[in-house]
């Protein structure tokens, strides 16, 4: 196969994770697009070109895509729709990380005949988590529930919130406050964010979850008609939830996440030695039994490329390098709409990116949780 050109439009923490981790194969000759010269300079490493383009500007997008084979966006949501048209008319595939689903209904109408692929949210939730979670619903012959944790954590936490910034902040915020898919006997619907609060453990250590905002991706689509309930939830340490709920909600900064932003990146450090917790259950009838299947994996911080990177960008990046790898060996479709649950867990897993999942994997447990159900 040849080497793909290919344009990373944002040089932040996921932006210069992409980089590292593609060019170090040397079957990509990557170049990082943006607005900010300091960041760029700070994105500088052997391999990687670095271009200034103003990324709000969908022509100045459609320029530097002239020679791309594709583009992956690790720019704000807000700009997700920019880039993605700028992919279409450049005629160069399109791949991102975002969680926003007003963004991620504008990616797919422009999927519609267009002679390239469309891969929305290509990241750790949505994006791996669609496939592990899809993954496990296929085992039962009726779906009941699946349930669907994620969370980025620090291992050392040390303030109120317990959390520290590791991608995102608009981002986060975002899921935060925006309505979330869910379906609800049987039937779509829409939940608030920051509700539906529960508590688990593992390995001894106690979590707590609760619904925000774009991790089901495309799931609550491809499971219509299947399942009865299905959800997405955030994982923190206990009491996270209750301090961003107070902020967001009870002080209004929900309508000002402009200063919320300002706030949170003033005063809460980011860092590397982080975790990320997937926890999926699912439970249905195979047969004549009710069974439970969960689903467990703990990522921590990767060396890859001659330095350390923390676990949440080690795993959005190498979900995303995972699709444009498959979508270059022509083992996933080449145009229209990928949606991520359309990627098989095996095959994602064997790819030289996404087996940073397969090493943090724990064996998925089978438990049965009621007698055999009488014959019809």
């Amino acid at each position: 196969m040849s080497t793909w050109p290919v344009l990373i439009v944002g040089a932040g923490k996921i932006g210069r994770a992409l980089a590292a981790m593609l060019a170090d194969t040397g079957d990509y000759a990557v170049t990082i697009a943006d607005r900010d010269a300091a960041a760029l300079a700070n994105a500088a490493r052997p391999g990687v070109a670095t271009e200034v383009v103003d990324v709000a500007d969908e022509d100045a997008l459609v320029a530097a895509l002239s020679d791309k084979k594709a583009v992956l966006s690790a720019a704000p949501f807000f700009l997700t729709e920019t880039i993605a048209r700028a992919a279409k008319r450049a005629g160069a595939h399109y791949l991102d990380l975002t969680e926003d689903v007003a963004s991620t209904k504008a990616v797919r109408a422009l999927a519609e005949g267009a002679e390239t692929a469309f891969a929305p949210q290509c990241g750790l939730a949505p994006g791996f988590v669609s496939i592990a979670g899809h993954d496990l619903a296929k085992r039962f012959d009726t779906l009941d529930t699946l349930t669907m944790r994620v969370g980025a954590l620090p291992r050392f936490p040390t303030n109120a919130l317990k959390y520290n910034l590791t991608w995102s902040t608009d981002g986060l915020i975002n899921e935060y406050c925006e309505p979330c898919e869910a379906v609800v006997n049987g039937k779509p619907t829409l939940v608030q964010p920051l509700e539906g609060y529960e508590n688990f453990t593992l390995d001894g250590v106690t979590y707590e979850a609760f619904n925000t905002s774009g991790g089901l991706g495309s799931l609550s689509e491809t499971l219509a008609g299947k399942v009865q309930n299905l959800r997405y939830l955030t994982t923190r340490y206990p009491g996270h939830r209750d301090i961003m709920r107070m902020l967001l909600q009870d002080l209004g900064m929900k309508d000002r996440r402009d200063l919320m932003r300002e706030v949170l990146e003033t005063a809460v450090p980011m860092t590397r030695q982080d975790v990320v917790l997937i926890f999926i259950t699912a439970s249905g009838t195979k047969g004549d039994l009710h069974e439970q299947d969960s689903a467990v994996y703990r990522v921590t911080a990767q060396e890859f490329a001659g330095d350390t990177w923390s676990a949440i960008q080690s795993t959005t990046s190498a979900g995303v390098c995972t699709a444009l790898d498959l979508m270059r060996a022509g083992k996933i479709a080449t145009r229209g709409l990928i949606k991520q649950e359309d990627i098989a867990l095996d095959t994602f897993l064997a790819n030289r990116f996404g087996r940073i999942f397969a090493s943090g994997a724990a064996t998925p447990a089978s438990v049965v949780t009621t007698a055999p159900r009488a014959a019809a």
